[in-house]
């Protein structure tokens, strides 16, 4: 649910919203990735989304960029996230309120995010069965590059 509109960019869960070019070139191969957004939340847990946008940011050798945390809820309930220290990233967190998938795309579209990293765990209640869980959500409706990171597997 939620891919059929959208291209696969290679093998792993990081796929383009139709109409949406992503952050590698296909003039020339270069990468245009200055802006990762996650999306923390106790639950899924947040954690392997930071660790796998770091393994990126370093695999890739990027040129210095910013990675923005965002928790959509109260601010008391925003988790913990160790932030690796070996990257030459910045990072800040916003704090909203709001429905979750409309503040993420929000959100990523206020901070020009190149590619959005989320934790996902699958459908929680009835009505994400209906109408997709926030990943899904985020994944149809997105500007940008979207990776999902199952729970379980070995990026999540």
């Amino acid at each position: 649910m939620g891919r059929a509109d959208c291209r696969w960019s290679g093998t792993d869960d990081t796929v383009h919203p139709h109409g949406v070019e992503g952050f590698i070139s296909r003039q020339d191969g270069s990468i245009s990735l200055r802006n990762i957004l996650i999306p923390v939340s106790s639950k899924p847990r947040p954690q392997p989304s930071v660790e796998a946008s770091a393994r990126l940011i370093r695999n890739l050798q990027l040129s210095p960029g910013v990675v923005t945390l965002l928790h959509v809820g109260p601010a008391a309930e925003m988790p913990s996230v160790k932030l690796p220290l070996d990257t030459n990233w910045t990072s800040n967190a916003i704090v909203r309120t709001g429905e979750p998938a409309e503040i993420i795309l929000q959100t990523a579209f206020e901070t020009l995010s190149d590619l959005i990293v989320m934790t996902t765990d699958g459908p929680d209640e009835f009505l994400d069965g209906l109408r997709g869980t926030t990943s899904e959500r985020v994944l149809r409706k997105a500007r940008c590059s979207v990776a999902n990171l199952p729970v379980g597997s070995m990026l999540g």
